[in-house]
């Protein structure tokens, strides 16, 4: 799915002016000063507490209590956060409450700050590739999405990217953006809630972009930053592109330090491309994995004469061999892996949540080719991977680099065994603004720090 060509400079898409640069349409909402207001004293239920919490509960507890408060807006808030500063002597009354600020309460710090909504924008992006993107499914110049952004009345924001991808199985960017225009410019937390489970691009933007302003509520009220990583830094497999071109971008990436490859087949002719295969792995440096990328462009016979000649070769594994809505398609992929030493990856299997856990249920003990970007509810998914021993390889959706820091900070949070990442596309974008960390054998922490969703946000207007 990724591009062909990707970080070898130049090679732009070429075409219509129009795909040239970044097409917008904005959805900054507004209905007046409806719910602009904020106060106790309005009586209005939707109302979020942040850092509620008993004298006893240490800083985490503190914590936790704020990262419950943007998910759990309603009155019972309200008598939460109520009766939990009863219970710690930190009492704050009146129009104290409609500023954030901080009471020691023994040793800990509680934010008692009062907040009944958040404003909601959204941008539409359309963003040229700098080469064109070659798969099974065709060829992709552009990328459409939507950038979703949340923001306090002291200006804290946060940002998130509902990366549709139809072809995969989401929704569209025209069902996505058609959900947006129903909010008003201030909504509540059970507004949000109430995106549609099938849009589920949008719903992970939405959950992103709040949680990202939780923290920074967080931060700013004295709180410590959540730390998610239990690696300093990731590998990244390089992306080779399909047909002979494969040879000449194989060396260059072999000297930058890249040890695992990926190379994108059923492209071309069968034949052509097994013919192809030996000279590839010959040319590899000593220890290197080959990852094989069909996107579901073989039926069985065709997956079979792949795996007979990769058993003997250092192929890591071959992903989705056979289109996840071919006839039959599950039986096939199942007896492919217990049929043959080479693993096999899902990645189209996996359009949603619901497909991995029909795969969790049906037993699948290959490679799970995980795109956050794509999942309604990432935390649950993984969780469930986690919990049956999956081995993960996550992989990037060609998104901006708002949707790719979300992805990879759930990289960085994977507990399993860690095998080098699907997300060296960039640069990817003709606007570089929009790009993710530049392409090397390994992802740090600090790449994801240097990141400036702002500055796509910006660069869509």
């Amino acid at each position: 799915m990724e591009p062909e060509g990707v970080g070898e400079g130049g090679g732009g898409v070429g075409g219509a002016g129009e795909n040239l640069g970044v097409k917008r349409r904005e959805g900054d909402v507004v209905e007046g000063e409806r719910g602009r207001e904020i106060g106790a004293e309005k009586g209005v239920g939707r109302q979020v507490k942040f850092g509620v919490g008993g004298g006893g509960d240490g800083a985490g507890g503190a914590r936790g209590a704020r990262r419950r408060a943007l998910g759990n807006l309603g009155h019972d808030c309200h008598e939460r956060s109520r009766r939990a500063r009863g219970e710690g002597n930190g009492k704050v009354g009146g129009r104290a409450r409609l500023r954030r600020s901080v009471a020691l309460v023994g040793e800990v710090s509680l934010v008692v700050g009062l907040y009944m909504r958040v404003r909601f924008q959204y941008r539409r992006y359309r963003l040229a590739f700098r080469a064109a993107v070659r798969t099974a499914h065709g060829v992709w110049s552009e990328r459409e999405g939507i950038l979703v952004r949340v923001s306090d009345e002291g200006g804290l924001a946060g940002l998130g990217e509902a990366a549709c991808l139809p072809w995969f199985g989401t929704e569209t960017a025209d069902a996505a953006e058609a959900a947006c225009t129903k909010f008003g410019e201030w909504v509540g937390a059970e507004e949000l809630d109430e995106v549609p489970v099938s849009l589920v691009c949008l719903r992970n933007a939405v959950a992103v972009a709040r949680g990202e302003l939780e923290e920074r509520v967080q931060i700013a009220d004295g709180g410590e930053r959540r730390v998610r990583d239990y690696a300093p830094y990731l590998g990244v497999a390089a992306l080779l592109p399909a047909g002979r071109a494969v040879l000449a971008a194989l060396g260059p990436k072999a000297e930058a330090g890249f040890r695992v490859f990926k190379w994108k087949v059923g492209v071309g002719d069968v034949a052509d491309e097994l013919g192809l295969l030996d000279e590839v792995c010959a040319a590899l440096p000593s220890g290197a994995k080959l990852r094989l990328d069909a996107n579901g462009a073989w039926d069985r016979r065709k997956a079979e004469r792949w795996l007979e000649r990769c058993a003997d070769r250092p192929v890591e594994f071959v992903e989705q061999p056979v289109a996840a809505d071919a006839r039959g398609a599950e039986d096939v992929l199942r007896g492919l892996a217990e049929d043959w030493p080479t693993p096999i990856a899902l990645d189209e299997s996996l359009a949603g949540d619901g497909d991995v856990e029909r795969w969790i249920g049906a037993g699948w003990r290959g490679v799970w080719v995980v795109k956050p970007s794509l999942l309604g509810d990432v935390a649950r998914t993984l969780a469930r991977l986690e919990r049956a021993k999956a081995t993960v390889v996550f992989s990037s959706a060609l998104e901006t680099a708002v949707g790719a820091r979300a992805a990879l900070q759930r990289a960085f949070g994977w507990k399993g065994e860690a095998r080098a990442l699907g997300f060296g596309v960039w640069p990817l974008f003709q606007d570089a603004r929009c790009d993710g960390p530049y392409t090397a054998p390994f992802i740090r922490v600090a790449d994801l720090d240097r990141i400036d969703a702002e500055a796509v946000w910006n660069a869509t207007n």
